[in-house]
């Protein structure tokens, strides 16, 4: 019997050939090579933790760093290469999506079975 982490390791490779997940993994380093999006990042970052202290100190968030936060955000969401990548990503996600459904029906026709495998 295979072990199942070979099998998962198998599907792992299988996934890792498809277009959508090399297109993912090209957008993902045009966005790290984008000076501009690493810039809003990490802007974006720090105006997170300042809201996120605020509101652990039992603060509201400052109104300032609230609407800075979503221009911020306003401006990454705007960028083509970061457009690029939430598109790459939504198309791997269909993918997921069906080896999980697939996963699912597997595991519901292996639990009818009366073979039981061992680890």
């Amino acid at each position: 019997m295979t072990d199942i982490s070979e099998l998962a390791e198998s599907l792992g490779r299988a996934l890792g050939r498809t277009p959508e997940y090399r297109t993912m993994t090209r957008a993902m380093q045009s966005a790290d090579d984008d000076r501009q999006i690493v810039e809003l990042r990490n802007e974006l970052k720090k105006t997170e933790a300042s809201l996120q202290s605020a509101v652990r100190s039992g603060r509201e968030p400052d109104k300032a760093d609230m609407e800075h936060y979503e221009a911020t955000l306003g401006k990454l969401q705007a960028s083509s290469v970061y457009q690029s990548l939430v598109a790459a990503q939504a198309n791997l996600d269909k993918i997921m999506v069906r080896v999980d459904a697939a996963i699912q029906k597997g595991m519901r026709e292996g639990a009818k079975s009366r073979i039981i495998l061992t680890s």
